[in-house]
């Protein structure tokens, strides 16, 4: 264990150190987690997007070269907090961007306020980002727990699949997800029969699931993600809960499926903001991620690149790096990329696209590698995304 103590104490030291060029370049960072649970979903593959969105734009902004810092925040609310210090105070960071981790999330959006810079998260999905811990200096990109929730549940009520179990990661994440998911639930008509919170990096998800199994519930909610999602998932299959009872994973990625396996994950289905199959320019726009990481990316990676391009440009629409006049020049320009053709951003925080429901192919309809969904419905943008002021952010509303 010696030698991991002296690793992370050089991890830390190097992410303190002065930039030898920190009064010549233009400081962003992305923070996520890099070795976890939830390194697939973003991780290592996010970083590679914030590369590909600094070259496509040109390297240069406000005449000076920019700078990407990295680091892991391993999950831990104190040390996120501790790097987002170092990258604001020390290393003259502008904004952060990715996150992932609610409850890191929601600690750097105080910081940043009080710092008066900003922060983007393309991966880190508490609906409270953009309702009632909402701020000035905050951006949430790709979907939310109310966006990921909320329409899956009122379609399963709809097939009259109205009794739920809840598996819930036990953190800021997993008591969004199932707020939002009860409130649905609640408001379509259903029931919510029973529940029990997971802790982050479970392995073992037997007792909750026999739980979930001797409560009957017509579905089991899996309010988790990540490398989480992937185990409780294959371990419900080998408890053969399907199809007596409709597992419904709200925070599902391609990343997921393809860690399931078509013959387990086939028939999932759940929201996504982005699919690398969708047309020519998206195929061809994962093929360049492909070639760099041997995957194709996800939706939380390519709202990344999409929020680090807007920001940039609206940087040099501002002509300045102050917080508040790159926020207004991101609200008032429309985004028009590879992750969407008709985005804004709200002025609580929260960017609106249409979105896709999807469901996960059976394996004899996949034709070619990483085929793996099929678009159910696409979901405009006032449908897809809480009104403005429903989670009591008051941003905006005066």
């Amino acid at each position: 264990m010696l030698w991991r103590a002296i690793a992370f104490c050089l991890f830390v030291a190097l992410v303190a150190a002065p930039s030898a060029y920190a009064d010549e370049s233009f400081v962003i960072g992305v923070m996520n987690d890099e070795s976890g649970p939830y390194a697939d979903l973003a991780g290592p593959g996010s970083v590679e997007m914030a590369r590909m969105a600094i070259e496509d734009f040109g390297g240069k902004v406000l005449r000076k070269p920019i700078e990407l810092l990295v680091a892991d925040h391993q999950n831990k609310v104190d040390l996120g907090l501790q790097i987002a210090r170092q990258w604001y105070d020390e290393r003259g960071a502008k904004a952060i961007f990715d996150i992932t981790n609610s409850g890191v999330a929601l600690a750097i959006q105080d910081l940043a306020k009080a710092r008066n810079r900003l922060v983007i998260f393309d991966s880190a999905s508490s609906s409270d980002l953009t309702g009632k811990a909402c701020s000035p200096n905050g951006v949430q990109w790709n979907a939310d727990n109310w966006s990921n929730g909320v329409a899956l549940m009122r379609l399963l009520i709809q097939q009259k699949l109205d009794s739920f179990f809840f598996i819930t990661a036990d953190y800021a994440f997993g008591a969004s997800l199932e707020a939002d998911a009860r409130d649905a639930i609640t408001k379509a008509g259903g029931t919510v029969v029973g529940g029990v919170r997971s802790p982050l990096n479970t392995a073992d998800f037997s007792s909750y699931l026999i739980a979930a199994q001797d409560s009957k519930a017509k579905v089991i909610v899996f309010a988790i993600t990540g490398a989480d999602v992937s185990n409780a998932i294959k371990q419900a299959n080998e408890f053969k809960l399907a199809p007596a009872q409709y597992l419904a994973t709200p925070i599902t990625y391609l990343s997921d499926v393809n860690a399931l396996g078509l013959d387990v994950a086939h028939d999932l289905t759940f929201m996504q903001s982005w699919y690398w199959d969708l047309n020519d320019q998206t195929r061809a726009f994962a093929k360049r991620f492909y070639d760099r990481r041997q995957r194709m990316p996800n939706d939380n990676q390519v709202a990344l690149y999409s929020s680090v391009r807007h920001y940039l440009e609206a940087v040099a629409k501002a002509g300045t790096d102050e917080a508040g006049a790159v926020t207004a020049a991101m609200q008032q320009a429309p985004i028009h990329d590879i992750f969407t053709d008709s985005g804004t951003v709200r002025a609580d925080g929260r960017v609106l696209y249409d979105r896709y429901l999807m469901r996960v192919k059976p394996p004899a309809d996949s034709k070619y590698p990483w085929d793996y969904l099929a678009v159910v419905a696409k979901i405009p943008a006032a449908e897809a995304f809480r009104p403005p002021g429903a989670g009591g952010c008051t941003l905006g509303t005066h």
